[in-house]
């Protein structure tokens, strides 16, 4: 049996097809777009140790999962398997990767 689907509204990246871009100004940091949607982008990060993020208000909600490393995010360390979600409005003003890391976050621009 053949099942037809659609693909309308989805946007499937095969990370192998996407192309890693410099992430934030240091040059310490790439990241690959796997998708986006309604302004939601998912991007796959790899940074080296102390890249920082620069201080930044959530316009709209920002989620990050941690895949490999550790990052301090305001002032908390997060490993391997951590994650967190911030709202709209929130301030961040603190982000380090303290060691090699990769997480994948999703944020709209």
């Amino acid at each position: 049996m053949t099942t037809t689907v659609s693909l309308d509204g989805w946007d499937i990246t095969h990370a192998s097809d996407a192309e890693w871009v410099d992430w934030g100004g240091e040059g310490n940091a790439r990241a690959k777009v796997l998708g986006s949607a309604d302004g939601y982008v998912v991007a796959l990060v790899e940074a080296e140790a102390g890249y920082t993020g620069t201080p930044h208000e959530h316009t709209y909600a920002e989620f990050l999962y941690v895949v490999a490393g550790r990052l301090r995010n305001q002032g908390q360390t997060m490993e391997t398997g951590d994650a967190y979600a911030a709202a709209a409005g929130s301030m961040h003003t603190d982000f380090e990767a303290e060691r090699p890391s990769t997480y994948l976050s999703i944020f709209k621009i």
